[in-house]
This record gives C-alpha cells, sequence and structure tokens, in this order.
C-alpha cells in the first residue's frame, strides 16, 4: 500500500488530477481522523464538522497546480496546513459576522456566542498569524506545529512520516514553540494587549 500511495504522491505531483483524486481517496480515513482531531482541539465553539473541513480541503488541495507532495509527510502536511488556513477563514468569517457586517438578530440567550468563543477565535487567528510567520523563516517547523498540534500527529508518527527520530521532532518541537511565542509576545506589544 505504502508502495501505491508513493506512486500517486508522484503523480500528483506531476499535476495527474485523477491520482490527486485516488490518492485522497487512499488517505481519505487518515484525513477525516486528522480533521476530527484539528476540530477538536481548536475549540468547542466551532460549528464546522471534520466531514465539511475534509471536504473543503480536498477542493482547496485539488485547485492548485502550484503545490508538491514528493512524499506522504509533505502531502499530509500540506492538508494540516490546508485545514488550519479553513478553520481561521471560517472563524474569521464567524467574527465578521459578530461585528456587524452580516448582522443576525435573535432573541435566543443559548444561540449567543459566548465570550470565550470569542476570545478563542481571536486566539486562534493570532496563532494562525504567528504560523505563517514561523513558515515563512522556517516551514519545517511551522509544518511540525501543524501536524502536532492542529492535527494530532504524536511525535513518532511524525518522525516516522520524516524519517527521523523522536528526539529530532521533540527538539524542533521545542525550537518552534519558542519561535512562535517570540512571535505572539512581539504580537502583543506592538497591539497593545
Amino acid at each position: 500500500m505504502e508502495a501505491d500511495i508513493h506512486a500517486l504522491i508522484e503523480r500528483a505531483d506531476k499535476s495527474d488530477p485523477a491520482a490527486a483524486d485516488a490518492l485522497f481517496g487512499m488517505l481519505y480515513a487518515e484525513l477525516h481522523r486528522v480533521a476530527e482531531g484539528s476540530l477538536r482541539r481548536l475549540g468547542s465553539s466551532l460549528t464546522l464538522g471534520p466531514t465539511t473541513l475534509l471536504h473543503e480541503t480536498y477542493l482547496n488541495m485539488v485547485g492548485r497546480a502550484d503545490v508538491e507532495y514528493p512524499d506522504r509527510a509533505r502531502f499530509l502536511g500540506y492538508a494540516s496546513r490546508a485545514m488550519r488556513g479553513l478553520v481561521i477563514d471560517y472563524t474569521r468569517r464567524g467574527r465578521a459576522k459578530k461585528r456587524g457586517r452580516e448582522l443576525q438578530i435573535t432573541l435566543d440567550a443559548e444561540a449567543m456566542p459566548s465570550e470565550d468563543s470569542a476570545r478563542e477565535a481571536v486566539e486562534l487567528e493570532k496563532l494562525g498569524d504567528a504560523l505563517d510567520e514561523l513558515a515563512a523563516i522556517e516551514p519545517g517547523l511551522a509544518e511540525l506545529v501543524d501536524m502536532h498540534f492542529f492535527c494530532g500527529f504524536t511525535f513518532g508518527e511524525i518522525a516516522s512520516l520524516r524519517d527521523v527520530s523522536p528526539r529530532t521532532v521533540q527538539r524542533d518541537w521545542r525550537k518552534a514553540r519558542l519561535l512562535l511565542h517570540r512571535s505572539l509576545l512581539d504580537e502583543e506589544g506592538t497591539t497593545g494587549n
């Protein structure tokens, strides 16, 4: 099966839409698990479902000709990043609605967004921006964060996908966290929070 996946990745990398479809189909169960884990970690306030997230990710990935998938790790890393981007965009749209761009009036107190969910959305956006900055300087570290934090891969799974030791992944994780922490602190300092 791994050889089949590798062959499909090579064909999908050469802009073969049939191969991309087949690859996505072979990895559907794993990607669905990733989507479920991603939504679980990203907060209870999201109303987006894992199947919807997965299908949106598929449409996002198939529609791009400039993306390369040299191996399974890169394919899953790209899928992770696409899911993160979609969740952050979904969160931003929700916040825009709450700010009145698409005002919906309700008298149901249960339907009103909580202060916690609004705070979660802001934190998620800040983290997404910090990850985009990290991706510009250290793409491998940003991909690691996407795979571990957003998609729930263990350090052992990531090490296996990257063909490195778990210790190397843990060391990279510490470095990524440090860089993200600095970026988030810098952002707080510039916004005056």
